[in-house]
C-alpha cells in the first residue's frame, strides 16, 4: 500500500495547474512575462476586510504552504514554510487549524491556551508520524516547519509562531505616515538573543550553537530554533546518523504568542515565510502595501522580492525567470505572502453566508469551517478513527485532496 507521504509527493511534483500571465504595472515590477511558478488570489473577502494571497515557487517541490479560512465570526491565516521536505510543513497547514477550531469550540473562546495546544496537537500528530515511517524512510525525521498563525475574533488578532515566518502590522502613526510593526519574534540562530537564549537552556552543551558556513546553527545543522516536526533534533531515537547523542529536544515547539486589540489606526497584517523578508524589509514590505491599490497586493510584494533577487545576483529581472524550479533555489527561497485588510466597520457585523477556505497552490474553494460559537450538534461529529469523505485524517490524505493539488 503507498503510503500517505508517496502520495502526497507524487501530487506536489505535478507540474502547476495555474499558470499565469502577470498583469503590467505602474512600477514596472508586475509586468512583462509569464510566470508558470507563481500561485495567486488577488483578492478575496474575509470576516471583516479583504484578503491577498500569492505564493512563488523556487525548491524542486515547494515546502510552502498557505491557508485562509475566513469564517462568519472571524477568519485564520495559516503559513507554513517547511525544511528539509515539505512533509511537515503539508501536514501542519491540513492539521492546525483543525485543531485549533475544535478546541476553541469546547472552551467557547480563543485564548493563548487554545493557540498553544493547537500547536501542541499538531506536533503530536506529526511526531507519531514519523515514529511510523521512520523505519521505512528515516529522512522524515529531518523535516520540519515554521508556523505562522494569525486569528482575528472579536476585535482581538491573535498571532502565534514558531520559527522565522513573520506577521507585520501596518498602521496609520503620527502625521498620518504609515508605521511598520513587527508583531513576532524571529526564532532564529543568527539572532545573539536567541543565541544567549539556547545557551542558557543547554548550560551542559557549549556546542548547542556553532557557526557553519559563516550562519550560527542549532547545533551547526538548522538555523531556525522552533518549528513543528526536526523529530532528529527533538527525540534521541531518531537522532542516529545526524548528531551526537542529546539528553532533551535542542528544537522547540511551544510558540511564541501575542494579542492586539485592533485600533482605529491598524490597516493591514502582512503574514508571510521567511523568503519575503530576506529580501525586503518591515518598513519597505508595508510601504508597498500602503502605497498601492490592494488588487494583487501580495502577488506585487512576491514579485518586489524576486527583483531585488535578482540585483543582488547582478542579474536582470527577467534573466531570473529563466532558471527552473531547484536551480531557482540558488537565488531566492519559496515564498508565501498574506495580507489581510483590516475594514473597522465590518468588525463588529457577521457575514450572512460563511466565507470560502483558500489554500495555496489549491484552485478550488470550499466553506468555511471557521464557527467558534458552537451550535447544538445534531448529527455525530466525525473523529480521527472514524474518517469521512470529507474530513482527512492527520494520518493520511483524501484522494480528493491530491487531486486538487497542482
Amino acid at each position: 500500500m503507498v503510503s500517505w507521504l508517496d502520495r502526497t509527493v507524487s501530487a506536489c511534483c505535478q507540474p502547476l495547474g495555474r499558470y499565469v500571465g502577470l498583469s503590467s504595472g505602474e512600477d514596472g515590477v508586475l509586468g512583462g512575462v509569464d510566470y508558470p511558478l507563481l500561485w495567486y488570489r488577488d483578492l478575496e473577502k474575509h470576516s471583516c476586510g479583504e484578503f491577498s494571497f500569492a505564493v512563488v515557487q523556487a525548491n524542486q517541490v515547494c515546502e510552502d504552504y498557505g491557508h485562509v479560512e475566513p469564517g462568519r465570526e472571524g477568519t485564520f491565516v495559516g503559513v507554513y514554510d517547511g525544511h528539509g521536505g515539505h512533509d511537515a510543513s503539508r501536514f501542519a497547514c491540513d492539521n492546525l487549524s483543525r485543531h485549533l477550531i475544535t478546541l476553541a469550540q469546547e472552551k467557547g473562546t480563543i485564548d493563548e491556551e487554545v493557540l498553544n495546544n493547537a500547536f501542541a496537537a499538531t506536533e503530536d500528530g506529526f511526531l507519531s508520524i514519523v515514529e511510523r515511517e521512520f523505519h521505512v524512510d528515516p529522512t522524515i525525521a529531518t523535516t520540519g516547519c515554521c508556523c505562522l498563525v494569525g486569528v482575528i475574533w472579536k476585535r482581538t488578532l491573535y498571532v502565534a509562531n514558531l520559527g522565522d515566518c513573520r506577521a507585520v502590522l501596518g498602521h496609520i502613526g503620527r502625521f498620518n505616515r504609515i508605521v511598520a510593526e513587527q508583531l513576532t519574534d524571529d526564532h532564529n540562530a543568527r539572532i545573539k538573543e536567541v543565541r544567549d537564549e539556547l545557551r542558557a537552556l543547554h548550560p551542559d552543551d557549549p556546542n548547542i550553537v556553532r557557526r557553519v558556513r559563516k550562519t550560527w546553527r542549532v547545533k551547526g545543522i538548522i538555523q531556525v530554533t522552533r518549528a513543528i516536526g526536526d523529530a532528529s533534533l527533538k527525540k534521541p531515537e531518531f537522532a542516529h546518523g545526524v548528531m551526537e547523542p542529546f539528553r532533551r529536544p535542542v528544537v522547540r515547539a511551544d510558540p511564541s504568542v501575542c494579542l492586539r486589540n485592533l485600533q482605529p489606526c491598524d490597516r493591514f497584517v502582512i503574514f508571510a515565510s521567511d523568503g519575503l523578508w530576506d529580501f525586503l524589509s518591515n518598513e519597505k514590505a508595508v510601504q508597498i502595501v500602503h502605497a498601492y491599490p490592494r488588487q494583487g497586493i501580495a502577488r506585487r510584494l512576491v514579485l518586489s522580492a524576486l527583483n531585488v533577487a535578482a540585483r543582488a545576483r547582478k542579474l536582470k529581472y527577467g534573466d531570473l525567470m529563466n532558471y527552473d524550479i531547484g536551480v531557482r533555489r540558488a537565488f531566492h527561497d519559496d515564498i508565501i505572502v498574506v495580507v489581510i485588510f483590516i475594514d473597522h466597520e465590518l468588525l463588529n457585523d457577521e457575514l450572512t453566508v460563511p466565507g470560502m477556505s483558500v489554500r495555496g497552490f489549491v484552485d478550488t474553494h470550499r466553506p468555511s469551517d471557521f464557527n467558534i460559537a458552537q451550535e447544538v450538534a445534531t448529527e455525530t461529529e466525525p473523529t480521527e478513527t472514524e474518517p469521512t469523505e470529507t474530513e482527512p485524517t492527520e494520518t493520511e490524505l483524501t484522494e480528493t485532496e491530491l487531486t486538487e493539488t497542482v
